[in-house]
């Protein structure tokens, strides 16, 4: 037997959930080292555009703080992580199941941080292709005074 378990072993029992929690802490930490994004930013203006020619906003915030300052029109709202930055253990299957990986997707979270997690894991793990970033989030949106509605539900 050898000195040490192996890599399986060690996986055992561990649930999906966590698996992925880890593959998003990972992407975390390598991005914060790591070359510039795969994913295009876009400022606000430049999101409207995108928008206008029909890509879907993908909102990855928390129903509470969607209600805080209401959303883009048209967003879909799919949290990424929890308030304890928990990885949503519904988010990748949801995701996956509405957006193909060729499809052009604009993601926005609060300030920018989550989604530059997001848009790496998206390009560099799960092979989207047309992954944009709202620069700065919903706070660089409303101070440009681009329109937000209520969050739905």
């Amino acid at each position: 037997m050898p000195p040490f378990p192996s890599f399986r072993f060690c996986l055992q029992g561990v649930s999906v959930v966590y698996r992925w929690f880890a593959l998003f802490l990972g992407v975390v930490l390598l991005s914060a080292c790591a070359e510039p994004p795969p994913y295009v930013n876009l400022d606000s203006a430049q999101v409207r555009a995108k928008m206008a020619q029909g890509t879907a906003v993908v909102d990855v915030r928390r129903a509470d703080e969607w209600r805080e300052t209401g959303v883009l029109p048209d967003s879909v709202l799919l949290t990424f992580v929890d308030g304890a930055g928990r990885l949503n253990p519904r988010f990748v299957d949801e995701f996956t199941r509405r957006f193909d990986k060729n499809d052009p997707v604009i993601l926005i979270c609060r300030t920018g941080n989550r989604t530059d997690a997001l848009g790496r894991l998206l390009m560099e793990q799960l092979g989207y292709t047309q992954v944009y970033v709202a620069e700065h989030g919903i706070s660089r949106w409303i101070r440009d005074g681009m329109p937000t509605v209520p969050a739905r539900g």
